[in-house]
């Protein structure tokens, strides 16, 4: 997704016909019939998926990744990204968050199937993006505007394009399924590093919560990595960087470069700390429910949020750090 930023350093026509071109705009909102009303400023769902596209066996294999390049895709991490008057705000949904989808047809089968609590990345493998959308907004009151989407190449991509990105921790961290193996201290992370830095969570406190911190940390880091003016501004570092991103992302059919530079400069704009970076309330890590453990949301907390978000209002509920 820090692609993004290359947007706004675009000079030449031919460069940003070659980028627009390039747009995977696979993703049609404007057939979702059951949208939420629009609130006041925009929203972005920001997406990883664990799509094993561009992927060979053996970079699955060194990726950890599980799975084949013939797979399908899930969602691995899911931000809503909100843009207005009084600022951004950068909140991280987990995927084991436990939602109600509401009906759908199957695509696969045809079959229809009724409103049932699942979690919430059960919704994307039912009927991919719209149905993720529809859910995320029956759950919150927030309607979408936009949706970008990024598999585990691209991610890889462009981590190794900008050359790595630095990243502190404060305890030796060792993942048996996500393959990482670092020491208590800064490394600059290549591409393999940083993506199993960011999908482990079986060594976190916090579990799929600890994950979302340490996703919106690397994002952050990323970001600031990519802006400097050896990448932005080095077309050797720049192009490399940009089709990296462009071959894995998938966008709404009304994303244009300039909107996504928009996305990236409110992106950078919490990440510098100008904005809030907050995982949605909750009540309990560990719900039991008829698909095993999953996360629930404090309904309270959570409701008095998305109303801030819906109607642009400052956002009151702390970050916990």
């Amino acid at each position: 997704m820090i692609l993004l930023l290359c947007v706004l350093v675009v000079s030449s026509i031919s460069t940003y016909v070659w980028a627009d071109v390039r747009l995977n705009r696979e993703v049609d909102l404007g057939k979702i019939t059951d949208h939420v009303p629009h609130g006041k400023g925009t929203n972005y769902l920001i997406v990883g998926s664990d799509s094993r596209a561009g992927l060979s066996e053996k970079a699955i294999k060194d990726l950890h990744t599980g799975g084949s390049a013939a797979d399908g895709r899930r969602t691995d991490s899911m931000i809503l990204l909100h843009t207005g008057a009084h600022g951004t705000t950068m909140m991280s949904l987990p995927r084991d968050s436990w939602v109600t989808i509401p009906s759908y047809i199957r695509p696969d089968t045809g079959r229809h199937y009724p409103p049932a609590k699942n979690k919430l990345n059960a919704a994307f493998s039912f009927g991919g993006p719209e149905l993720l959308v529809r859910t995320i907004e029956l759950n919150t009151g927030l309607h979408i505007d936009h949706y970008a989407e990024m598999g585990f190449a691209g991610f890889v991509g462009i981590v190794n394009a900008v050359g790595g990105v630095q990243m502190c921790v404060d305890r030796d961290i060792k993942d048996q399924k996500s393959g990482l193996d670092l020491k208590k201290g800064c490394h600059n992370l290549d591409g393999r590093d940083a993506l199993a830095f960011v999908r482990q969570r079986h060594q976190e406190a916090e579990g799929d919560l600890g994950r979302s911190r340490n996703q919106q940390k690397f994002l952050a880091a990323l970001a600031r990595r990519a802006a400097t003016p050896g990448i932005a501004l080095n077309p050797s570092k720049l192009y490399p960087t940009m089709s990296a991103g462009l071959d894995t992302l998938i966008v709404d059919k009304d994303m244009s470069l300039r909107i996504l530079a928009s996305l990236f400069q409110a992106m950078r704009s919490v990440t510098a700390g100008r904005g809030a970076q907050i995982n949605v309330p909750v009540s309990s890590l560990g719900f039991q429910t008829s698909e095993g453990s999953a996360v629930k949301w404090d309904e309270a907390q959570a409701k008095r949020l998305f109303a801030e978000i819906r109607n642009d209002r400052p956002v009151t509920f702390a970050k916990k750090k």
